[in-house]
């Protein structure tokens, strides 16, 4: 799996209307970022996949990722193939355990043992027909015991709204050879308050996934930190808010800490103000 250095994780291209994505698919790619990344909460993400292949030529696209409890392997690995075949471009399958608040949120009690349950699904890519194994998939991962999994039985780990200091322990843990993809979200503009304000409006769900917070505190972020929405110390450490050599800074922070691959998320107020950033930023990060 080869991945160049930059790419786009954009949430409306899984869960917008079809020539809205079939548009900014195209744009990302006409302004040379190396990938796009789509996340999923259920539903037909195969489809979705295939119409952000559909409307580019040569961009590396992703998922950010599958979430385990909604699709049935052997659909996915099905799936993937059958996308092999029809656009002769292999995608790129991010995959993981999601959260217990979200999918029992759906089926009450369906979410149990997290490492067992990420196992037996790996297990069952593994003896798919066709099979999609260990060097086709990246595993969602954010502390030791998944990072582990991510090195044994994945290409590699693909970690979400993380820092600088998580990538580092992501690589000790992966070792030098796995794939490293980090996701890195971003609120650049010049009034900084007003960039805080809308990373601390994303933020909140996450600070409701007992996940996310245990790994932010293995990161060393007190429960101060993240009380009120996060200081602007947390909120300044998990997204890129400020200047254009603010985020100049993170690429390079996460790059020297082991990524092989940064997908930033750009955060805006609309589809235009994105797609203006995109193309505002894409010098910098290319």
């Amino acid at each position: 799996m080869e991945l160049p250095g930059i790419g786009i994780y954009e949430p409306t291209l899984r869960f917008g209307e079809s020539d809205d994505i079939a548009r900014q698919a195209a744009t990302i790619e006409e302004l040379g970022y190396g990938a796009v990344w789509i996340p999923d909460i259920g539903g037909d993400v195969i489809g979705a996949v295939d119409l952000v292949l559909s409307a580019t030529r040569r961009i590396s696209v992703g998922t950010g990722v599958v979430n385990l409890w909604m699709h049935d392997p052997s659909t996915i690995a099905s799936g993937r193939e059958s996308l092999i075949a029809r656009h002769g471009r292999e995608p790129l399958l991010g995959l993981g355990v999601s959260h217990k608040p979200l999918v029992d949120s759906l089926t009450p009690g369906r979410f149990e043992k997290p490492l067992q349950s990420t196992m037996a699904y790996l297990d069952a890519l593994d003896t798919a027909t066709p099979p999609l194994g260990p060097e086709d998939r990246l595993l969602a991962a954010l502390r030791p015991r998944m990072l582990e999994l991510a090195r044994d039985r994945c290409a590699g780990a693909f970690p979400y709204h993380m820092t600088p200091e998580h990538t580092e322990r992501a690589r000790a843990a992966l070792g030098p050879d796995k794939l490293l993809v980090v996701e890195q979200p971003v609120a650049v503009g010049p009034d900084i308050d007003a960039a805080r304000a809308l990373a601390r409006e994303q933020l909140a769900m996450y600070l409701a996934l007992p996940n996310y917070v245990n790994a932010w505190r293995w990161l060393g972020f007190s429960e101060q930190d993240m009380a009120g929405g996060g200081s602007d110390r947390f909120v300044d450490a998990v997204f890129v808010t400020g200047d254009e050599d603010t985020l100049r800074r993170r690429m390079a922070a996460h790059r020297d800490a082991g990524a092989d691959h940064v997908c930033v998320q750009v955060l805006a107020a609309d589809s235009s103000a994105r797609t203006a950033a995109w193309r505002r930023l894409a010098p910098v990060l290319l």
